[in-house]
C-alpha cells in the first residue's frame, strides 16, 4: 500500500505528533509499505530523506519551537505523480490539513485523520488568544473530522469527545504505538554516572516539549516539595522550551538547583537511557490526547504518576502502574510520589508487572497493524473514490468541490464560534459587538 502522510510536525521536531508520524512510518515501512512524508522544513533537517517531501516554513512561530508550512503544490504534484497513492492521513486539521483533503480530492482517495491534541489549549500561541477563538478552533476541528472519511482517536476519553462535539464519521480508537525493545534497552545505571546522579537516589523523571500547556509550573512545584522531604531524591528532565525557565527558578528557590539535572533533547538510544535510569515518570499535563511518554516510560519498566486527565486516564491505572492523582493538588501529587518511594520490594515488583502489561497492549506492533486493516477497509469499501478520472476538468471539479468544502468549515467555525458568545453574553451585550 501507498500511504501519503500529511503533518505539521516531523522529524527533527520533539513532540508527541512527530514522534507518532516518526514511528507509524517506520513500522509500515518494515512491513512492506510506502509511505510518503509531507511536511514543514524545520532547523536541522537532513539533506536527504527517503519518501519525505519538505515545504518550506516560517520558523519559530510566536516564539514557539513549531514551524507554519507554506504550502507548495508543485513540490507535492510533483512527488505525487509518481508515488500513485492510494490513501492520504493527515495528522492536523490546520495548515497542512487542508493540503491532505486537496490529495484527496484530487485523487479519489480516501483520506483518515488523526486527532492528535486538544487544539483549543493551545490558542495561547496564536494572536487574539481569547475563549471565541477557542471555540473557532473546536468548532474548526470538529468540522475537518466530518470531511474526512474515518478519524483515530488516541484514546476512548477522546472518542467519546469527539462524538459529543459531533464527529459523524467512523471513529476508530488507536494509540500510537511504543517501540518496547529500543525503550527498554535503555542503560539506566549508565546514563547515572554520566549525568553525576549517585546509583543509590530515587529520581523521579520527566521527558518531553517545556512548554506551558504541559503544566509544568504545577509539576515543578510538586517535584520540588518531594525532593524537600527526600534528601536522596533527584528530579532528571530529558527536554527543552520556553518552560524550562519556570521549572529552574522553582527549585533555585527551593535551594535544589544541584538535584535539579536537565538534559535537553535526546537522540532514541539516550531518550531509552534517561528513561531506564527513573524510578517514577511524573506527568501533569491535562491537555493530552494520549501522552506517548507514559507508554515510553513504562517501555522502559517505568512506573508513572499523573494528574487524571483525558489520554492519561487510559493508560495510567492507579495502584496498578503507578498512581492517578484525581485532582490538580499539590500535596496529593507529592503523596503518590511517596507511595512509589516507600514501596517494599514484593509490592514494587508486582507495580512493575503491571507496567509490563500495559507496556505490551501499546505495542506498535499492535497499533500499527490495527491502523493498516483500518486502511484497507477504507480502500476497499469504497472501490469507486479509488477510480481516478485523469481529464482536467474531473480533476478542477473536484478541486473546486474541496475548496468549497473547506471554506463552508472555515464559515461554519466562525458562526458558531460568534453564536457562543452571544449566547455567554446576552442579547444586550452582543447586539453593541458590532
Amino acid at each position: 500500500m501507498n500511504i501519503v502522510t500529511v503533518t505539521n510536525t516531523f522529524t527533527p521536531h520533539v513532540g508527541g505528533v512527530a514522534r507518532s508520524v516518526q514511528g507509524f512510518t517506520k513500522a509500515f515501512r518494515q512491513l512492506g509499505h510506502r509511505v510518503l512524508v509531507i511536511a514543514p522544513r524545520f532547523e536541522g533537517t537532513p539533506e536527504r530523506e527517503r519518501d519525505v517531501v519538505r515545504l518550506p516554513a516560517v520558523q519559530h512561530f510566536s516564539g514557539s519551537d513549531f514551524s507554519v508550512p507554506v504550502p507548495v503544490p508543485g513540490r507535492v504534484a510533483v512527488a505525487l505523480s509518481t508515488f500513485a497513492p492510494h490513501i492520504v492521513h493527515s495528522h492536523h486539521p490546520f495548515l497542512l490539513g487542508d493540503t491532505a483533503l486537496r490529495i484527496a480530492a484530487a485523487h479519489a482517495l480516501p483520506v483518515v485523520f488523526t486527532y492528535h491534541t486538544m487544539y483549543e489549549q493551545y490558542t495561547h500561541y496564536v494572536p487574539g488568544h481569547s475563549p471565541r477563538l477557542q471555540r473557532f478552533v473546536v468548532e474548526l476541528a470538529t468540522g475537518y473530522c466530518n470531511l474526512c472519511d474515518a478519524v483515530i482517536a488516541p484514546s476512548t476519553t477522546v472518542a467519546e469527545l469527539l462524538v459529543h462535539r459531533g464527529v459523524k464519521v467512523p471513529i476508530e480508537i488507536i494509540a500510537t504505538g511504543v517501540d518496547r525493545e529500543a525503550f527498554a534497552s535503555g542503560d539506566g545505571p549508565g546514563f547515572r554516572q554520566r549525568a553525576g546522579i549517585p546509583l543509590e537516589a530515587f529520581v523521579v523523571g520527566h521527558v518531553g516539549r517545556l512548554a506551558p500547556e504541559k503544566n509544568l509550573g504545577f509539576l515543578a512545584e510538586a517535584v520540588a516539595r518531594f525532593l524537600l522531604h527526600n534528601v536522596q531524591a533527584r528530579f532528571l528532565v530529558a527536554g527543552d522550551g520556553p518552560s524550562l525557565a519556570e521549572i529552574q527558578s522553582t527549585f533555585a528557590a527551593s535551594g535544589l538547583t544541584a538535584r535539579l539535572h536537565v538534559e535537553g533533547v535526546l537522540g532514541r538510544q539516550e531518550l531509552a537511557d534517561v528513561y531506564r535510569s527513573m524510578d517514577v515518570f511524573a506527568f501533569a499535563s491535562q491537555t493530552e490526547t494520549q501522552g506517548m511518554v507514559l507508554t515510553e516510560a513504562m517501555a522502559a519498566g517505568v512506573p508513572v504518576v499523573a494528574v487524571d486527565a483525558p489520554g492519561v486516564r487510559d493508560v495510567v491505572r492507579d495502584r496498578e502502574n503507578g498512581r492517578l492523582v484525581l485532582h490538580e493538588d499539590v500535596e496529593e501529587f507529592v503523596a503518590a510520589l511517596s507511595w512509589i518511594a516507600a514501596l517494599a520490594p514484593a509490592a514494587r515488583q508486582r507495580l512493575g508487572q503491571g507496567v509490563a502489561q500495559t507496556a505490551a497492549a501499546f505495542s506498535m506492533a499492535h497499533t500499527a497493524a490495527r491502523t493498516l486493516a483500518l486502511y484497507t477497509s477504507l480502500c476497499t469499501g469504497q472501490p469507486a473514490r479509488k477510480e481516478v478520472e485523469t481529464s482536467l476538468w474531473t480533476l478542477a471539479r473536484r478541486r473546486v468541490a474541496e475548496e468549497w468544502k473547506i471554506v463552508s468549515n472555515m464559515a461554519h467555525a466562525a458562526g458558531g464560534a460568534v453564536l457562543a458568545r452571544q449566547s455567554m453574553e446576552g442579547p444586550d451585550q452582543a447586539g453593541g459587538a458590532g
